[in-house]
C-alpha cells in the first residue's frame, strides 16, 4: 500500500474514532444542556445545545424538591462500603487461588468462574428471600452485603497476582514471613493498579445499581440516588425534564470524578497486563 493510501486509512480510522466518541459523549452533553434550560425550551426547534442564559436554579430546585441530601448519603455509604470490603475479600480469595496450593483449588475456581455466566435476574428472587429471612430488607446490610464479593473481582485480581514472580514470594517465605504478611506487605503493594481498577468498577456498579435497591428498599429514608431519579421521572415529586436532568447530573458526577482520580492506575493496570 502506498503512503497516500496509508494516510487515507489513518484519516478514516481517526474519523471513525471521533464519531464514536461523539456518539458516546453526546447524551451527557444533552443531559447537561437540558438541566440548564427553562421548561419551555426543552423541546424547542431548532434545539439549543448551549442554553443562554443558563438556569442554574434547576439544580437547587432538584436538590430541594426531594431529600437528595439523604439519598446522596445513602448512596455514598453503600458505594464506599461495598468498594472497601470487596477489595479486601476479593484480594484475599484471589491470593488463595493464585498462590496457595490446596486440594480442589482448580475445580473450585472453575465453579466460581461458572457463576459469572448466571445473570442477576436468575438469582434475584433467591437473594430477596434470603435477605427477607435475615431481616435485612430496608437496611444498609441488605444494600451492601450482596456486593461484598464477586467472581469477576476474584478472577481479575488472581490473574494479576499470577504475574508476580514466585521467586519473590519464596524469598519472603525463607525469611520467615507468613502467608498473611506476604499478602499484606508484598502482594498488595504490587497489585495497586489492579486494585484501583477494580475499585473503579466496583464503585461505579454500586453507585449506579438500581435492581438491588429496588428489591431491598421499602421506605423513603433508605432510597438511593438511582431510585430517587426514577421516582422523580415517574412524577412522584414533579414532572420536569430540566429537574430530572439536574438530578441525573448529581448521580453521575461522583462516578466521573472517581474515574478521573484513578485514571492513571487504570491505565497502568492495562499496560502491565499487556506486558504479561
Amino acid at each position: 500500500m502506498t503512503s497516500a493510501g496509508i494516510r487515507l486509512w489513518r484519516l478514516l480510522a481517526h474519523l471513525a474514532i471521533y464519531g464514536l466518541a461523539f456518539l458516546t459523549i453526546f447524551p451527557f452533553v444533552w443531559m447537561l444542556s437540558t438541566s440548564l434550560k427553562p421548561e419551555d425550551e426543552v423541546f424547542s426547534w431548532p434545539p439549543q445545545l448551549v442554553p443562554w442564559p443558563p438556569v442554574w436554579a434547576n439544580y437547587a430546585d432538584a436538590w430541594n424538591i426531594a431529600p437528595f441530601g439523604r439519598y446522596f448519603f445513602n448512596t455514598a455509604v453503600v458505594a464506599v462500603s461495598v468498594t472497601v470490603v470487596s477489595l479486601v475479600l476479593n484480594s484475599l480469595a484471589a491470593y488463595a487461588f493464585a498462590r496457595l496450593r490446596f486440594k480442589g483449588r482448580d475445580l473450585l475456581f472453575m465453579l466460581l468462574l461458572a457463576t459469572m455466566m448466571i445473570p442477576f435476574q436468575v438469582t434475584m428472587i433467591p437473594t430477596f428471600l434470603i435477605l427477607k429471612q435475615l431481616g435485612w430488607l430496608d437496611s444498609y446490610l441488605g444494600l451492601t452485603v450482596p456486593g461484598f464479593a464477586g467472581a469477576f473481582g476474584i478472577f481479575m485480581l488472581r490473574q494479576f497476582m499470577l504475574s508476580i514472580p514466585e521467586d519473590l514470594l519464596d524469598a519472603a517465605r525463607m525469611d520467615g514471613c507468613t502467608e498473611l504478611r506476604i499478602y499484606r506487605q508484598i502482594v498488595l503493594p504490587l497489585c495497586k493498579p489492579a486494585l484501583a481498577t477494580l475499585a473503579v468498577f466496583t464503585f461505579m456498579g454500586a453507585w449506579n445499581d438500581f435492581i438491588l435497591p429496588l428489591l431491598v428498599v421499602k421506605s423513603g429514608e433508605m432510597r438511593t440516588l438511582t431510585l430517587a431519579v426514577a421516582a422523580l421521572s415517574s412524577g412522584l415529586y414533579v414532572m420536569s425534564f430540566p429537574l430530572m436532568m439536574a438530578a441525573a447530573t448529581f448521580v453521575i458526577m461522583p462516578v466521573i470524578v472517581a474515574f478521573i482520580c484513578s485514571q492513571r492506575f487504570f491505565t497502568k493496570s492495562i499496560v502491565l497486563g499487556g506486558l504479561k
